[in-house]
């Protein structure tokens, strides 16, 4: 058993989608009670879909943490209704985003007009996530980056929530160490939960990382047929990202990287199989330790 990895893996959290509702009971045979599952709010679904599945992942034993996506928030009214149903079934945690619609749904347009709306502390929400782009965001500066998470952590100090960064998945564990320690020289205390894509063909992977703006890593492999040589040195499997950012923490003792996120891109089931042989110790590390088998 590799103690280090085990012990990463042990607190991670996984995410499924409104599409993935008939599949909880399936997933409560394969991860542990308790495990944080966040209730993704894709484009088609409603805040009221999202908030149901919540509720129900709560109900089988996981700790449900629901996107509350700003721009797609019909009216403040909207929110508050979504967070005391939340709240009344147990829900402590949601996951702040600000969303992609160049035209929000409602008055909201940023995270930030959700956490000054006074809503999250009065509901008693007591965990929130915010959002993390170990490799910038195409549409706000790293300087505005940074300052938004000193508001969010210093909202977390006043209100006594406990705030943590979500990371966006990415394929260079190197970089996304180097994050964590700009993070830390500027002030950044919260706990980072980063993202790692789970078991995933990888035209499917460069597909959806591409979508997601995960591009600082995989521009070039878009750019000529030659820039393919490029892939051998990213971790495109999640056995090597663990792996990379495991050696990372190793290296640079104040990491503020906790525990990894995993997302499964449709493959529910299978990332939550692999996840759970993981936790259990059920896997072999290769000779170079830089990927790991799971046995089957």
């Amino acid at each position: 058993m590799n103690t280090p990895v085990v012990d990463f893996v042990r607190e991670a959290s996984t995410e499924i989608s409104t599409h993935d509702e008939d599949l909880l009971p399936t997933l409560t045979d394969k991860l542990p009670a308790g495990m944080v599952v966040y209730v993704a709010h894709t484009p088609k679904a409603s805040v009221d879909d999202v908030v149901r599945v919540a509720i129900k992942a709560q109900s089988l034993g996981f700790r449900a943490s629901p996107h509350i996506v700003a721009r797609r928030l019909p009216s403040k009214q909207a929110l508050q209704e979504a967070l005391g149903k939340l709240t009344a079934a147990g829900v402590e945690q949601v996951l702040l985003v600000a969303g992609d619609l160049e035209r929000p749904v409602g008055q909201f347009t940023s995270t930030l007009e959700v956490m000054g709306s006074g809503l999250l502390e009065t509901s008693g929400i007591r965990r929130v996530g915010v959002a993390g782009h170990p490799e910038g965001h195409k549409s706000i500066t790293p300087v505005q980056m940074l300052a938004a998470l000193h508001y969010k952590q210093a909202f977390g100090i006043r209100t006594g929530i406990r705030v943590h960064i979500v990371t966006q998945f990415g394929f260079n564990p190197e970089a996304i160490c180097a994050w964590d320690r700009r993070l830390t020289e500027a002030g950044i205390t919260l706990p980072v939960h980063v993202g790692i894509a789970g078991p995933t063909p990888l035209p499917k992977l460069i597909k959806f990382a591409l979508h997601c703006g995960v591009g600082t890593s995989l521009h070039s492999l878009t750019k000529n047929l030659s820039a393919m040589a490029n892939l051998a040195r990213l971790a495109t499997t999640p056995d090597e990202m663990l792996l990379g950012l495991i050696r990372g923490r190793a290296e640079y003792g104040g990491s503020r990287l906790v525990q990894p996120h995993f997302y499964a891109f449709g493959g529910t089931v299978a990332t939550a199989t692999w996840l759970r042989a993981v936790a259990d110790g059920s896997f072999t590390v290769q000779p170079d330790g830089r990927k790991f088998v799971v046995n089957a």
